[in-house]
């Protein structure tokens, strides 16, 4: 037949129940005091073990099968229990999860995210009379073309699933109605990559749909999701309400996050490619053509049409590298004491031969090469300046600007490296033949003793043995 089981914890009350009536049995009987006694430590051992059942040195209170009760703090506790396993972490609804890949040509705050994701993922859209003519064209795209919609939700709360209306009768929307609509550019999402070890594991990005099949996500902000284009994998979450969206808007954006309350210095800096091409850009000897300039202003992203006066006029005009980058450091930017580059002869004076003191004045770049140093993730470091004085949206735009920029000069005038590269220095190379020769007069002396029958028998080993054992030792500390 079929036999009933109950939850531990049903067993545990029973137990408890059946302790008491005993106890109050044997008390209004007048048995004797130890009887009673020890009736009152059953029962005190049953509501201990109901609420903890792992208490060191006490005996577990088991099952009919030999298995240890489940008690209310074992409910709770370690990495499987009702925190850890089903509130902090959880499967939940309305969430991606695919490969990233590094792109540099989208915005800090964005996410690329791929078209069969963003029309599986819905959100619930409000019918206003301001945005009923665009939800009626979604909803005549249906499920299946991009933007589109899956469902509507009548004020009833009867949900009409779009797979199963055709093109002749379309559903009429009517102002309070839902739309669970595709999600697509511009909407707000929360982009996660695990193990969330800080708050900014967690941010807010903007949608903008691509083709392909992974997550596009910028350099830049690879640092505080301490993610790299190895395999990663992140996750998606899209809020369900317009307060969520708010939240995630005034609160978690990128751009909010970067600079660290933890340490009060930027966690996201310019990397890679961009943080090797903005050293040689600003370095004195990079000159630009009238041609290449005009191309590269194009990148910049608030241009105002003028093109900057070349630095040198003749024999023909040539514009440096410092001077396109002033033009997407912001105006009002000024800095005597940005963090600088450093040189192999240690200068550190305003104007140093080796362009070290980087000063910025008005948003323009006078002297200095930038580094990892100045756009880097240092505390008062540009990037650093410009959020305490011109705010997030500005440290965003300058963090864009600069990829934009500096990527397409790199393109343009390469980042190669050759056989010279490789060749070590004169100090270098005179340390090592030191150290080879002064290992080989060791060996030599070594050898020297074993021929004139000086060498000593090490523990355990032949007089043959030892010899290869100190020779050995020699070449190996060198």
């Amino acid at each position: 037949g079929t036999s009933r089981g109950e939850d531990d914890l049903t067993h545990k009350l029973s137990d408890i129940l059946k302790a008491n009536q005993n106890l109050q049995r044997y008390e209004s009987d007048g048995s004797p005091a130890h009887v009673v006694s020890e009736f009152e430590a059953l029962l005190q051992f049953h509501c201990a073990t109901y609420m903890d059942n792992e208490m060191a040195g006490q005996p577990q209170a088991l099952q009919k099968s030999g298995r240890p009760l489940k008690s209310i703090r074992a409910r709770l506790k370690g990495k499987e229990g009702r925190l850890r396993g089903n509130l902090m972490g959880k499967r939940v609804d309305f969430s991606a999860r695919t490969v990233i890949t590094g792109d540099p040509n989208i915005s800090v705050d964005e996410v690329g995210v791929p078209k069969s994701i963003a029309s599986n993922l819905t959100f619930p859209e409000i019918v206003t009379p301001f945005n009923v003519d665009l939800l009626q064209e979604l909803v005549k795209n249906g499920p299946s073309v991009h933007p589109g919609a899956k469902y509507v939700i009548r004020d009833t709360g009867e949900r009409i699933d779009l797979k199963h209306t055709s093109g002749t009768n379309v559903v009429r929307l009517q102002n309070g109605w839902k739309v669970e609509r595709h999600i697509n550019n511009g909407d707000i999402i929360i982009f996660n990559r695990q193990s969330s070890l800080h708050k900014m594991s967690m941010m807010g990005h903007k949608v903008r749909v691509m083709p392909f099949s992974t997550f596009r996500l910028n350099l830049s902000v690879t640092s505080p999701y301490n993610a790299d284009f190895d395999g990663d994998e992140m996750n998606m979450h899209v809020p369900q309400s317009v307060e969520t969206k708010a939240e995630i808007k005034e609160i978690c954006t990128v751009p909010k996050q970067i600079v660290s309350p933890q340490s009060n210095k930027p966690v996201m800096g310019i990397v890679q490619d961009t943080l090797c091409g903005i050293r040689k850009f600003t370095k004195r000897d990079t000159f630009l053509s009238k041609d290449l300039v005009m191309n590269i202003l194009m990148w910049v992203k608030d241009w105002d049409g003028k093109i900057p006066t070349p630095c040198i006029l003749k024999p023909i005009p040539l514009w440096t590298g410092k001077q396109i980058l002033s033009m997407i450091i912001p105006k009002g930017i000024n800095s005597d004491n940005l963090r600088h580059s450093t040189h192999p002869d240690g200068e550190f004076t305003d104007i140093s031969p080796g362009d070290t003191k980087v000063l910025i004045e008005d948003g323009e770049l006078l002297c200095g090469i930038i580094c990892k140093k100045t756009v880097g993730t240092a505390q008062q470091g540009l990037i650093h300046v410009i959020m305490q004085e011109l705010g997030p949206n500005r440290a965003k735009d300058f963090l864009n600007g600069c990829q934009a920029v500096v990527n397409y000069w790199l393109l343009q005038n390469g980042f190669s490296i050759g056989i010279g590269d490789t060749i070590a220095d004169k100090d270098t190379m005179e340390s090592i033949t030191q150290t080879i020769n002064s290992a080989k007069e060791r060996v030599a002396e070594v050898i020297i003793s074993a021929q004139q029958n000086n060498l000593e028998c090490q523990p355990g080993m032949t007089i043959r043995e030892s010899f290869e054992n100190k020779v050995n030792k020699e070449l190996n500390t060198a």
